[in-house]
């Protein structure tokens, strides 16, 4: 047994990398617990494994006392000074008690502690391994659902994707190659656990980083991302070089750039706007399609809103369906937006425009007067058909009705 033991101590140290000392304080504790269980001993006990001889030896720990009371925990002065006279009040001694038969119950202890140790440290290395991919991309395969979970396969370890990052517009079957986003990796009882998604807003960012070299060194940086997974996102993009234009890198020759990462999407909408220092033009651009007449801003709230003109022919279009327009582009901007079509407003004053907000309205003014030709019919029927979507703003104030 006692070779075993030394043997099993050392390919548990060189294959999985535990320390022996580690492996035999833990054999000495459950030693200790197995003795105690099964010959009924309630003294205080060490147990002490020799690493080199492999053998296993029982001691019974007492005190020196004036006055017995329990021999189990205790010896007479008298006693300790048969042993040694230099034995005082309050010391502890060693008595051996070690069993002729403890050997079997030694090995199976032995066993089942290598046994948890092997397994802890099989843990350990899978949990270091992937807790580096934290708030990375990984691929898996889909292994099996349940009514809370996709079991997604990330090679050593079944990934858990919860219903809230899951796609709404997406069906998972038993073996389909999926790409997720490691949100976070946890070091449980049980063993480590990886949580993954595929609706939080980094999931965007890695795979514009993967198709976009520009993103990935750091050329273009991804300043903000707004997202409705399965819907629409907005992605507000800068240059570090003046040289560079931001948005027509990310989107890419023809799209194909920005369509690769909608086709990994499952189709989800992408709008890529321009960051800008100024926070109107900030807020202009994030409203793309609509174009954005002025932006004024309500400096006597601190709670950062902004007040959007837009011409009355684009209202919808600066809503968007359900208010999703709007609402992206306040959470892009970190603003509360409250648009307002032109027609609503008395005043607007020039010094608040931007240049791209003047040039915004000009423009407006050219589809205006072009509007005056033979095509108004045309022109008034397709308002209509944009106001017939019933747009939710996240303005407290009532639209008027088209």
């Amino acid at each position: 047994m006692s070779k075993e033991m030394i043997q099993a101590l050392d390919a548990l140290e060189q294959e999985k990398g535990v320390k022996k000392e580690v492996v035999i304080e833990a054999l000495e504790a459950a030693l200790v617990s197995a003795y105690k269980r099964n010959y009924n001993q309630a003294q205080n006990v060490d147990v002490e494994f020799d690493p080199k001889q492999g053998d296993i030896h029982v001691y019974a720990v007492k005190e020196v006392t004036d006055e017995v009371f329990d021999s189990r925990l205790e010896v007479s002065l008298k006693d300790a000074l048969a042993i040694n006279k230099a034995y005082e009040i309050g010391d502890q001694i060693k008595f051996e008690v070690t069993p002729k038969d403890f050997g079997r119950i030694a090995a199976q202890t032995a066993k089942q502690v290598i046994m948890q140790r092997v397994r802890e440290a099989e843990r350990s290395i899978v949990y270091d391994e992937y807790s580096q991919y934290e708030d990375e991309i990984l691929q898996g395969v889909v292994e099996r659902r349940d009514n809370r979970f996709i079991y997604v396969n990330l090679g050593k370890i079944e990934a858990v994707l919860g219903r809230q990052d899951q796609m709404p517009n997406e069906k998972y079957e038993a073996h389909d190659r999926i790409k997720v986003y490691v949100t976070k990796v946890e070091n449980t009882s049980k063993g480590p656990q990886v949580f993954v998604s595929r609706t939080h807003p980094g999931l965007v960012k890695r795979l514009f980083e993967q198709e976009v070299p520009e993103i990935f060194d750091g050329t273009v940086e991804i300043v903000n991302i707004a997202r409705e997974a399965g819907d629409r996102t907005k992605i507000a993009v800068r240059a570090t070089n003046d040289a560079v234009d931001a948005v027509g890198t990310t989107v890419g020759p023809r799209g194909a750039r920005v369509q690769a990462v909608v086709n990994e999407l499952s189709g989800e909408n992408m709008d890529v706007v321009q960051w800008e220092e100024d926070p109107a033009d900030y807020i202009a651009n994030a409203l793309n399609p609509a174009q954005v007449i002025a932006v004024q801003f309500n400096d006597e709230d601190n709670d950062r809103s902004a007040t959007v003109i837009v011409p009355d022919y684009q209202l919808s279009l600066a809503i968007g369906k359900k208010g999703q327009n709007a609402r992206l582009a306040a959470k892009l901007t970190g603003y509360k937006i409250d648009i307002k079509p032109e027609s609503e407003v008395e005043f607007v004053d020039d010094d608040e425009l931007s240049e791209a907000e003047v040039e915004a309205a000009a423009a407006a003014d050219d589809q205006d007067n072009a509007s005056q030709a033979p095509s108004d019919d045309t022109e008034v029927d397709q308002a209509n058909d944009e106001a017939d979507e019933t747009p939710v703003t996240p303005s407290t104030h009532d639209q008027p009705q088209a």
